[in-house]
């Protein structure tokens, strides 16, 4: 069968030779090729009246695209232009200042205040008191900038310290001890280990401060993640891990507060009640300075205390002057 197929088709060539001969063929495909060569010279022609190219960016196609894109662009340049003349124009509403979307009581405040002006502590101190609009006993808060890096060890500064004339608020004291009754007859308002722990595991906090001795701090560790949060941890660096357990209470009674610097490098830290008298303000304001000053870092070469405000709860803050604090 092989040899069949190859048979047969020997013999088609050879008729196809016969039907075209050579001779013929060659004249076809030059006469062909005349014929193509005219047509690109017609499209050459015509590409060069036009300014155009077969392909590219100056082809009759791309140039015919840029032409209507351009059409586009001014019809809805037109349209806009149309609607400008059309629609009037909307007033420009100037955006209000932080002090004109407080409330009016606050507003009402600031106007005892005036605007860029640094206060020296003690008048300070009389202003925020003035200033207060809340119908609540407010807070007096002092907020000190300072210039240290809280990344830095020796410049995360911490401290604690008694105020002379207390917070002016109740504090609830909690003291993890073997001596329960001492520590109740100290002031303390719960005492006693089972007690403590029992509070704790039913997950009630109520307390201000938990002081603990050092040989029962281990039992703490498992509610660290409940106390740690709150700040409620006793920490030796705080007086709140102590063997001195009546001492300690009685300074958290007395008014002992914390302080330390936030990752900003400023301090918050509240300094008593708009219900104290101005006397007692400015002697825990000037105790509060006191201890900041006491604690600057030698690694800090350059401005220590940069800003110092003073504010109330929810009132308007006052600037104070570094010359009267330094």
């Amino acid at each position: 069968m092989a040899e069949a197929k190859k048979t047969t088709t020997k013999k088609t060539k050879k008729t196809a030779e016969e039907v075209i001969p050579s001779e013929v063929a060659e004249i076809i495909s030059e006469q062909l090729a005349e014929v193509t060569a005219e047509e690109v010279v017609v499209e050459e022609v015509i590409a060069e009246e036009k300014g155009t190219a077969k392909a590219g960016k100056r082809s009759a196609k791309a140039v015919k695209e840029v032409e209507e894109k351009e059409a586009k662009e001014a019809r809805k340049a037109e349209a806009k232009a149309d609607e400008s003349e059309d629609k009037p124009k909307a007033p420009v509403v100037p955006t209000r200042t932080r002090l004109e979307r407080r409330g009016k009581h606050f507003r009402k405040s600031s106007e005892l205040l005036e605007v860029g002006k640094h206060y020296p502590v003690t008048e300070a101190v009389e202003l925020a008191q003035k200033t207060s609009h809340v119908k609540f006993d407010a807070t007096l808060e002092l907020h000190i900038n300072l210039g240290v890096d809280p990344r830095h060890a020796d410049q995360n500064i911490r401290d604690m310290l008694v105020l002379p004339a207390g917070t002016g608020k109740k504090v609830r004291v909690a003291v993890l001890t073997d001596n329960a009754a001492e520590a109740i007859k100290a002031g303390a308002d719960l005492a006693g280990t089972d007690d403590v722990l029992a509070e704790l595991e039913k997950g009630n906090i109520n307390f201000d401060v938990l002081i603990a001795t050092p040989a029962l701090m281990a039992k703490l560790g498992k509610y660290a993640r409940t106390l740690g949060p709150r700040g409620l941890m006793p920490n030796p660096k705080s007086g709140t891990v102590t063997n001195d357990v009546n001492r300690a209470i009685a300074e958290s009674k007395a008014g002992r507060v914390e302080y330390r610097v936030d990752t900003s490098g400023i301090i918050h830290i509240g300094a008593g009640k708009v219900s104290f008298t101005p006397q007692q303000l400015n002697d825990n304001v000037q105790a509060i300075l006191t201890s900041v000053k006491g604690n600057k870092p030698n690694s800090v070469k350059g401005v220590y205390i940069k800003a110092i405000h003073v504010t109330t709860t929810m009132g308007p803050s006052v600037a104070v002057d570094l010359a009267s604090v330094n």
